[in-house]
């Protein structure tokens, strides 16, 4: 977390006068949110700004760079994505797979370039995506399950490492893993 002094830096020296409770700090009502501009190599992506946050009683909480970053998927030529899906409960997972193919289609990602996966079960999701990850084809991997619970504890096992597994495979690889296993208390 960036320091306060780092944060002055970052706006303009009015931005920060004292307040009469706290002299060393801006007063709430100096701060003022103030835009910057950065480069990113990835198309899409805008614009920053800075804010300071404070809390009552004194604690100090700092926020010296908030940058809101917004994603666009405008070019999809030569983007390659796979998509893992369960078979157990496919009632629920092929309508969420046709939903996926559906949003690929409208973002222009030809068919040929998305590969669908087909496991026993959301269990094995994660371990597939790691291994489709590992291959370096594709620069996404979207996960697709269903976890109903029933009357035993399974359902939390399953959950639980689908969840892990998705999660590890993307920070494993660096490849982006989207977890889209629903954990649901009934077929409603």
């Amino acid at each position: 977390m960036a320091s306060f002094a780092a944060a002055q830096h970052l706006l303009p020296a009015s931005t920060f006068r004292s307040s009469p409770l706290l002299p060393n700090r801006p007063s709430i009502s100096s701060l003022s949110y103030k835009p910057l501009s950065f480069s990113s190599s990835t198309a899409g992506f805008g614009q920053a700004g800075v804010a300071i946050e404070f809390k009552d009683r004194g604690s100090f909480v700092q926020t010296a760079v908030v940058r809101h970053l917004m994603g666009s998927l405008t070019r999809s030529e030569g983007l390659r994505f796979a998509v893992v899906v369960a078979r157990f409960n496919e009632v629920v997972t092929r309508l969420l797979l046709e939903g996926a193919l559906e949003t690929f289609k409208r973002y222009s990602v030809k068919e040929e370039d998305i590969d669908v996966v087909w496991v026993p079960g959301s269990f094995e999701v994660g371990v597939v995506a790691e291994r489709l990850g590992k291959s370096k084809k594709y620069q996404a991997i979207l996960c697709i399950g269903a976890v109903i619970r029933g009357d035993t504890s399974h359902y939390d096992v399953v959950a639980n490492s689908a969840a892990s597994g998705v999660l590890s495979a993307s920070l494993n690889l660096g490849v982006p893993c989207i977890f889209g296993v629903l954990t649901c208390e009934d077929m409603d």
